[in-house]
């Protein structure tokens, strides 16, 4: 079957040539001819595969090119990757694998391409394009992978046992197709990864995390969530979120199931925002809840205090993971520790409640809004109708308070360095007291945020620390 039309882009007319002049077969695989079967038509990568020097062949397509774009050589690998035409395209010599039992780094020998498509993690991802001028477009599908592409399967070529064991993040890739394209992987295959789901411990973790991300990142990531917990793999990457599976019940009084909970929270929020550390925030929200569960025959069920345990455990987490300990994992963790603030502020909505919030939340309220929203799963329209109004309300008092009273990312009117020359101190506590009282009062309402009030404010509060000025 042909597919010449996959190949209109001027570059695999110049790959061709250039494997003519070195007298080598060349094929374009994986990614862009499973997108290109799926109509996503939008690729940024091609992968190359030279029955041959993949790094010979790179250099010679450069050459052939206007602006010879550099080539990156990668000696370990026996890769080589340009750039064109905004085209990330990566050229590899055909090789098989063999593995050892500790390391998912393969030992590699030249190959034929029957060879690198029994290599290949799936079916749909073993799909090759000729690019021999006699041959131009041809398609080359000794797995049926064509047919998997159209029932919406997820395969392995060879033994899936043998597959996941010698790559064990093949196990992680398969999930997170399985999220991104909407398609079932088979049920031989879904078993070998229950079966080998403790070998994602050789796994790094930044290569875990990648495929984390990209299934956060996905419409709908409960999908590829639910796989990670049926599969026994999330107990080994974030096994926060499995302690949070289960209902208890204790004399006829049950909790709802956290963990699924969570994974509606973070369906919910994707369909609003396409922030990567938001959906973080939404995943990790409840994961203090947790190691904070109690019940007591007064008020059942309880985990107090599970926002503040909870970012604690933001910080240990993305250590774990070796994910950023940066403003990113800070953004998350706020998110956490005040992700029931505007639920308890829906019930009664004062202007000092929001102000305080906003005060808190600074830059972040509105993502807080949006991760408060997505919080409410309750099938009940009613109570569903009620709580979305009663943020609705939250947000205009918010757009209000901060056009009038300015305390997003607040400053004080006063400064710490006119409180120290109004009174001829040195740096002392008095000082944040004074700041603080100030800043109290502001949020109270009792003052608006203005210099005179707090400069007025300031003078008296000093007086009654019995702090002396020459103005008194």
């Amino acid at each position: 079957m042909n597919h010449a039309q996959a190949l209109r882009h001027n570059i695999f007319k110049i790959i061709s040539d250039a494997a003519q002049d070195l007298s080598m077969d060349s094929y374009v695989i994986g990614g862009f001819v499973r997108d290109y079967f799926l109509n996503r038509l939008d690729a940024k990568d091609i992968d190359i595969v030279a029955i041959g020097s993949g790094i010979e062949l790179a250099e010679k397509v450069s050459e052939k090119l206007d602006n010879k774009p550099k080539v990156k050589i990668f000696k370990t690998y026996g890769t080589a990757m340009l750039r064109y035409d905004d085209i990330e395209i990566e050229f590899v010599g055909a090789r098989k694998e063999s593995y050892n039992e500790d390391s998912r780094n393969p030992i590699v020998e030249n190959g034929t391409l029957e060879d690198d498509q029994n290599r290949r993690d799936f079916t749909i991802n073993a799909l090759a394009l000729n690019l021999d001028k006699d041959n131009f477009g041809d398609l080359l599908d000794p797995f049926g992978g064509l047919s998997d592409l159209e029932k919406g399967i997820i395969k392995t070529p060879l033994d899936s046992d043998i597959t996941y064991s010698d790559d064990p993040l093949r196990m992680m890739r398969a999930i997170r197709f399985a999220t991104q394209l909407k398609f079932k992987i088979e049920e031989a295959s879904l078993n070998a990864i229950s079966k080998n789901k403790n070998r994602i411990k050789i796994i790094t973790k930044e290569r875990i995390v990648v495929e984390l991300n990209k299934i956060l990142e996905s419409n709908k990531p409960s999908v590829g969530f639910k796989l990670l917990e049926k599969t026994g793999l999330l107990d080994f990457i974030l096994p926060e979120l499995t302690a949070l599976k289960g209902i208890d019940e204790k004399e006829g009084q049950s909790h709802k199931d956290n963990f699924y909970h969570t994974l509606e929270v973070v369906d919910n929020i994707s369909k609003t925002t396409d922030n990567l550390w938001l959906r973080w925030a939404a995943l990790l929200h409840d994961i203090g809840k947790a190691p904070t569960k109690k019940f007591s025959k007064k008020v059942g069920w309880t985990f107090h205090g599970h926002e503040f345990v909870g970012s604690k455990m933001v910080y240990k987490l993305f250590k774990r993971l070796r994910m950023p300990l940066n403003d990113k994992m800070k953004f998350v963790q706020k998110m956490v520790l005040m992700s029931s603030r505007p639920i308890v502020l829906a019930t009664e909505v004062t202007d000092s409640a929001v102000r305080r919030l906003v005060f808190d939340a600074g830059d972040y309220v509105d993502d807080l809004m949006t991760l408060c929203e997505a919080d409410i799963t309750t099938k009940n329209p009613k109570k569903f109708k009620k709580y979305h109004n009663n943020f609705k309300i939250v947000r205009d008092k918010i757009i209000e308070v901060e056009e009038r009273d300015h305390v997003r990312n607040f400053q004080p009117p006063v400064s710490g360095e006119e409180i120290m020359k109004t009174f001829n101190l040195k740096p002392s506590k008095e000082i944040g007291i004074i700041k603080e009282a100030i800043k109290e009062a502001i949020l109270e309402g009792v003052i608006p945020n203005e210099y005179e009030s707090a400069h007025k404010l300031m003078i008296e509060k000093g007086k009654s620390l019995g702090l002396k000025t020459d103005k008194l």
